[in-house]
């Protein structure tokens, strides 16, 4: 699915999120995985002192996590690689 699709997907809201898409947008938007630690997929970006955590269950990220990668990208402002 392209990228601007999967950001689309998951401003709707919805709750039916693979775990795939949601860090194909993570890493869209420059954040690198940086360790994995049991579920947990944590990534990094150079510009923003938060982690991103993303946690797959039964293929599906949750939710909140999701919710907290939007807030994160739109705090800092930050922008697809394809658009820079």
């Amino acid at each position: 699915m392209i990228k601007r699709k999967l950001l689309k997907k998951l401003l709707s809201g919805s709750r039916n999120i693979r775990f795939s898409e949601a860090a194909s947008v993570a890493e869209a938007f420059g954040f690198k995985l940086d360790r994995i630690n049991g579920s947990h997929h944590i990534y990094v970006h150079p510009d923003v002192p938060e982690l991103v955590n993303l946690q797959e269950v039964k293929g599906k990220a949750k939710p909140y996590q999701i919710r907290q990668l939007l807030k994160i990208i739109e705090t800092h402002n930050l922008k697809m690689e394809d658009e820079e």
